[in-house]
C-alpha cells in the first residue's frame, strides 16, 4: 500500500487486506488532455476563510480546501500550456436560455447569480482553451466533451477541480466508461468534506483511475511519452 496518499488514515482492516494483494499498473497514454472541473467563484468565495464562516456568505463554498488547491492547479495549467496539451474547463450552466441547470445546487431554489459561475482568475481559460457548460454532475452528460476529445485524438484525461465526491467522481466514471485512461491529481481536487475527499479518491483509485501527485502529473504533462507509468498502489 502506498502510504503517500491522503486516504491511508481512514482505511479499515478489510481495505488494507485488499491493498496488500499488490500494486496495480495502469499505463497512461501519450495524448493527454487536462480537464478542470467547476473552478468557479461560488466554491471559492472572495477570500480564504474557515468553512463555517465561508458558507454563511457563499453556501456552496469548499472553504480552505479550494484555496489550497489553487497552487497545484496553476502548476498543472502551466505544464499543459507549455506542452500544448489541450485544456478543457467546465462550469455550471447559468445561461438564461438554458433550461437544464442545477448541477451544483445545494437545495431547491439555490439558483445562484450568473457571476457565481465565472471561473476564478487564477485558473481562468485563455484563448484557445475550451469551456464546457454543464447541467449535471458529469462533464460528459449532455455536453460535447466526448466528441471534442475524440476529435483531438486524446487517450488520457488528467483531472483537477471539484468536488471530489460529486462532479469530479461523476466525470471520472464517465471518462473511464468512454474508454479513456484517467489520472486524478490528488492535491488539485477538493471537497467540502475531508472524509468524502479521502474516501472518493481511494475508491476512484481502486476502480476507475490512477490518483497521482502534482509533481508526477506535471512531469507526465511535460512529456507523456517519457513518463507513461503513473505511481499506483
Amino acid at each position: 500500500m502506498d502510504e503517500r496518499h491522503c486516504w491511508t488514515d481512514v482505511l479499515g482492516a478489510d481495505e488494507r487486506v485488499l491493498d496488500a494483494r499488490g500494486p496495480r499498473e495502469r499505463r497512461l497514454g501519450r495524448r493527454p488532455a487536462l480537464l478542470l472541473i467547476d473552478l468557479y467563484r461560488k466554491v471559492f468565495g472572495d477570500r480564504p476563510e474557515p468553512l463555517a464562516d465561508a458558507i454563511q456568505r457563499w453556501p456552496a463554498s469548499c472553504g480552505p480546501a479550494a484555496w489550497a488547491a489553487l497552487g497545484p492547479l496553476r502548476d498543472l495549467l502551466a505544464a499543459a500550456r507549455a506542452a500544448q496539451v489541450p485544456v478543457i474547463h467546465t462550469t455550471g450552466e447559468s445561461r438564461p436560455e438554458a433550461t437544464l441547470g442545477g448541477a451544483t445546487r445545494r437545495r431547491v431554489g439555490d439558483v445562484g447569480r450568473p457571476a457565481d459561475y465565472d471561473i476564478v482568475d487564477a485558473v481562468a481559460p485563455v484563448p484557445g482553451e475550451s469551456v464546457i457548460y454543464k447541467g449535471r454532475a458529469s462533464a460528459f452528460f449532455g455536453t460535447p466533451l466526448a466528441s471534442w476529445l475524440r476529435r483531438l485524438g486524446v487517450d488520457t484525461v488528467v483531472v483537477g477541480g471539484e468536488t471530489t465526491s460529486g462532479c469530479v467522481r461523476a466525470s471520472v466514471v464517465d471518462a473511464f466508461s468512454h474508454g479513456y485512461d484517467v489520472a486524478v491529481v490528488e492535491e488539485a481536487v477538493f471537497d467540502r468534506s475531508p472524509l468524502s475527499h479521502k474516501v472518493n479518491l481511494y475508491d476512484m483509485h481502486s476502480k476507475y483511475a490512477t490518483v497521482v501527485h502534482t509533481v508526477d502529473a506535471v512531469r507526465y504533462l511535460q512529456d507523456p511519452a517519457a513518463h507513461p507509468l503513473a505511481p499506483t498502489s
